[in-house]
């Protein structure tokens, strides 16, 4: 099991944790909402609980809940710039689909 980032995403991630002062690093999960069923959820984290998973890429942590993982696993964070646009963007393997606007996806 296991979640990755880009260069390109850890640098940003980085860079939100220099300029916010503090935190070990960046939670991913899912919650259910949405067309599809299922959005992620991305933050920052100060302090780890008992049950966190943590993986280390590129010089980042990164930070999940066993129920999340199991949506999550294999997925690749990235950081893409579109012209005008720019934000995360996942790359899960577990993904069967996701709705028209891109803010849900289910498994």
């Amino acid at each position: 099991m296991a979640i990755t980032l880009t260069e390109t995403a850890a640098t940003r991630v980085r860079t939100f944790l220099e300029n916010r002062g503090k935190g070990v690093g960046l939670r991913l999960g899912v919650k259910t909402t949405g067309c599809s069923g299922m959005a992620y959820v991305l933050e920052f984290v100060d302090e780890l609980n008992d049950e966190d998973e943590v993986f280390e890429d590129h010089g980042v942590k990164v930070i999940i809940d066993k129920k999340s993982l199991v949506y999550l696993d294999g997925t690749q964070l990235d950081y893409v710039k579109e012209g005008l646009n720019e934000g995360f963007e996942f790359n899960n393997p577990n993904s069967k689909g996701e709705c028209g606007c891109g803010e849900s996806f289910n498994v």
